[in-house]
């Protein structure tokens, strides 16, 4: 049990001597992506291994550990030598044994599994000197990939806790609502309000108990930040509810967290209980008067349940539909209680502004976006992954320095970023800074911070129209503007896709999400038709070629596909017509065969089969 500041300290100090008395420590990313990619099997071998008193190493044991994402995505299962400053990368089971036998025992490093720089061709030892992390700002990920996220000693070894017992040693809760207000931290979840000030609303609202929501619900596609800081850094989470509830008087939190992210699940269940057995959390919180208590709430995903109200609905046991303001949750919601509801990452970076100072996150970013923002890179960029970098820093380095380029060296078309809510931006939006207010004029929006890149093979058409059919499908339903007008703008993208359009159609679409802006109730139905606007606005061309010329440029649609056969190139072999499903190929063999474009179905079996490269696709 964890009494005082003075416990805190002590047990902070001791680990940090036990890491100390390792020359070298194992540590095997165990995020999503890599446990995906195999990274627990690599874990196994590594303690199969080293428990084996036949390959025990020359001077001691090796501890080795799973952590949280390192956010290298695109290179794992990733492994980190700690004494050695290595980060291997692509780690298989086989790869065990020489590790162990090279790096561990030899003290050398396995080169082919270094990071090999595809412009210098240098190997990278360290991820100091990798690119994709060289232009990052770790702090709210600076405890994802180096610390056990199931073992609470390690966070309190790393400053956890500290900035809990700071505030509750000698701060009020006026002061820290005050301090939350000069670091100008804005809510990460999507709508950017002013942290500190939606606090003191709390705080001054009048009612008993109140109560801590953490917005846990991510659920834009490509977008797995939230997911990463609660499976890699639990613990962060958990103080930064706790400083907010000290703040605002709660004695209650919730974490909603959407069932499909199950490791993220446990690993904030068993920091809870070692948070709860270590007197971190619970009664009389480090000796103080001080009482805070949280439990895990599973959302059924439902991506409506990302909007505050509706999520507040669903820990209520309703269904989750928004409701109109006011009241407040600040004033009267859960339970009819004041609520304090932020995001994940707002609350994981709490800690580290109370630790450092509100000045030094002031001093990060934009003088209107202040500190740093976590990023998810997906699509058609050379690094996936998770990234953190301070607000301000243009697209072109995020896409081109740290994610490094378009696989392929294919041309760069658009970024989507705020997933559904967001909006597509293009190449002369690459120096366009991330922040708040940029990309509002841009016609998109920070958002959670996702960002799926897309190259020239992308179409524009058919990305609004996946957007729109997921908006459509996650509508709750509760306003006819959002459930109709997102189901008629789809059904104008099918038609637009499918090689039916009319150039009116634009015009509809338009007059159509306008509606569905002013008319929906909560932000989700309000910036819906945000995707199809920003692509209207900047690759119109693209739909006029669908809707007029009848063609799609990145030839993707199926509707516009027609393929034809070189009878000089074509040796008669009779593959094609054999292989195509509604019989439109005809021809003798030996002799050159025909494509009848009216029964062709553009299913590109023929052009996938053709042993000599005689049939193509035309525009």
């Amino acid at each position: 049990m964890i009494a005082t500041t003075a416990d805190l300290m002590a047990i902070g100090e001791r680990v940090r001597t036990e890491h100390a008395t390792h020359a070298r420590r194992v540590l095997v990313c165990a995020g999503t992506g890599c446990v995906a990619n195999g990274s627990l099997q690599v874990l196994a071998a590594f303690r199969a291994l080293l428990d084996d008193t036949q390959v025990a190493l020359v001077e001691e044991s090796t501890p080795v550990t799973h952590t949280g994402c390192h956010g290298f995505c695109e290179r794992g299962p990733l492994v980190r030598i700690v004494g050695m400053d290595l980060l291997y990368t692509r780690v298989r089971p086989e790869d065990v044994p020489e590790i162990v036998e090279t790096t561990l025992k030899a003290g050398r490093v396995v080169e082919r599994l270094l990071y090999v720089d595809p412009t210098t061709r240098a190997r990278c030892r360290s991820e100091r000197e990798i690119p994709f992390y060289a232009r990052q700002q770790r702090t709210t990920l600076a405890n994802c990939g180096h610390l056990n996220p199931d073992d609470i000693e390690e966070y309190i070894a790393r400053d956890g806790y500290t900035a809990l017992a700071q505030v509750l040693d000698g701060m009020t809760p006026v002061e820290v609502c005050e301090l939350m207000t000069a670091s100008g931290l804005r809510g990460r979840g999507g709508g950017g309000f002013p942290t500190g000030m939606k606090w003191d609303f709390v705080r001054k609202a009048t009612g008993d108990p109140k109560y801590v929501i953490v917005n846990g619900d991510e659920g834009d596609p490509g977008a797995f930040m939230d997911r990463s800081v609660m499976e890699g850094d639990p613990h962060a989470v958990l103080e930064g509810m706790a400083i907010a509830a000290y703040a605002v008087g709660a004695t209650r939190g919730y974490l909603y967290v959407r069932a499909e992210y199950p490791l993220a699940v446990a690993r904030l269940r068993t920091a809870i209980g070692q948070a709860m057995e270590s007197g971190l959390l619970g009664e009389a919180i480090l000796g103080s008067a001080f009482t805070f208590t949280v439990q895990v709430k599973e959302g059924a995903g439902a991506f409506v349940c990302g909007e505050e109200t509706a999520l507040i609905a669903s820990i209520e046991g309703r269904r989750g539909m928004p409701r109109s303001k006011p009241p407040f949750p600040a004033n009267s919601w859960l339970f009819d209680k004041p609520t304090l509801i932020n995001n994940v990452e707002t609350f994981a970076n709490v800690p580290v502004i109370i630790r450092r100072g509100p000045a030094w996150f002031a001093g990060l970013g934009t003088a209107t976006s202040n500190g740093t923002k976590t990023f998810a890179i997906t699509g058609e960029v050379v690094n996936t992954g998770l990234i953190e970098v301070p607000m301000g820093t243009t697209l072109r380095t995020v896409i081109y320095d740290i994610g490094g380029g378009i696989r392929g060296g294919k041309p760069f078309k658009a970024v989507q970023i705020g997933g559904p809510s967001g909006g597509c931006l293009t190449e002369a939006h690459l120096d366009l800074p991330l922040d708040y207010r940029s990309l509002l004029a841009a016609g998109a929006m920070v958002g959670s911070g996702g960002l799926v890149v897309m190259n020239e093979d992308t179409c524009i058409v058919d990305v609004a129209r996946f957007f729109m059919h997921f908006t459509q499908s996650e509508s709750c339903g509760k306003c006819t503007l959002c459930r109709e007008g997102t189901r008629r703008m789809l059904q104008i993208l099918e038609k637009i896709v499918a090689g039916l359009g009319e150039e009116a159609d634009l015009d509809t679409l338009e007059e159509l999400a306008s509606a569905v802006k002013d008319g929906s109730l909560c932000g989700l139905g309000k910036t819906a038709p945000n995707p199809v606007l920003s692509t209207l606005r900047y690759f119109r061309d693209e739909y006029r070629a669908h809707v007029v010329e009848k063609r799609c440029p990145a030839h993707v649609c199926q509707a516009f596909k027609q393929y034809v056969i070189d009878p000089a190139a074509c040796k008669g072999c009779g593959k094609c017509a054999r292989i195509c499903p509604p019989g439109a190929i005809t021809g003798k063999v030996k002799e050159p065969f025909v494509i009848d474009a009216a029964r062709c179905v553009r299913c590109g079996a023929c052009l996938a089969s053709c042993p000599f490269t005689a049939i193509t696709e035309v525009v």
